[in-house]
């Protein structure tokens, strides 16, 4: 009676074991694979700086820095809103840089703080000259939208989200599925100082520490309980 009263206890704390400890290693293995993709974008970011003109190859430069000759539309800019940078709320300002075959690539050109002042935009002017320009590629991300607003057809676009079908749409440009930060050197920018990517590595090493002492501890109290009984 003794023996199946502690056995259903025991199979239940084990197999508890089982899974803390199977989540531990899983995030080992998420560990793993974000210091791949650091390793990988540390090779890109090592590479010298090219002049890219094929639509193609840019497609598969990701987190490379490149040179892009070509010009900006200044009269069809977008206003990347709610975006917080050293604490203060603003707005990446995006600007469509026409390359050799009139497809488009959005440069962000840095943020400008709202300081409160929702109303008052800043200059954003720029001229369309020719220009080769230096920026870092990354894919875009299409955050969740808070809220759903009426686009306006004229420019400067406030948007709260990088759909770029609707942003093709909307300039009449072919915009290509990748994002151009300018570098923080070059000239016609705003503030600009980013953040390199990490894949929260000691994140996911110090979530599975937790697990594998939660595995422990509990192997302890079922040690503890079963030589008690």
């Amino acid at each position: 009676m003794i023996k199946r009263t502690i056995f259903i206890p025991a199979v239940l704390i084990l197999l508890s074991i089982y899974g803390l400890a199977s989540l531990g290693f899983w995030q080992l293995e998420r560990a793993d694979e974000k210091r791949a993709i650091e390793h990988g974008i540390i090779l890109a970011q090592q590479n010298p700086t090219q002049l890219v003109t094929n639509i193609d190859e840019l497609l598969n430069k990701e987190h490379y820095q490149v040179l892009l000759k070509g010009h900006y539309d200044t009269n069809k800019q977008f206003i990347y809103d709610n975006q917080i940078v050293k604490g203060n709320a603003g707005y990446y300002v995006l600007t469509p840089f026409i390359l050799s075959d009139k497809t488009a690539i959005l440069v962000n050109r840095g943020f400008v703080p709202w300081y409160g002042k929702r109303e008052q935009l800043t200059d954003i002017k720029l001229d369309n000259l020719p220009r080769v320009i230096k920026v870092e590629l990354i894919k875009p991300v299409e955050r969740i939208r808070l809220k759903q607003q009426p686009i306006k057809p004229n420019f400067p676009i406030l948007i709260q989200s990088l759909n770029l079908d609707e942003l093709s749409t909307i300039s009449d440009y072919q915009i290509i599925t990748m994002l151009a930060r300018l570098d923080v050197k070059a000239s016609d920018g705003f503030f600009r100082q980013w953040q390199p990517f990490y894949g929260s590595i000691d994140k996911h090493l110090g979530y599975a520490l937790q697990w594998f002492l939660m595995a422990l501890v509990l192997g302890i109290i079922a040690l503890k309980l079963l030589i008690k009984n």
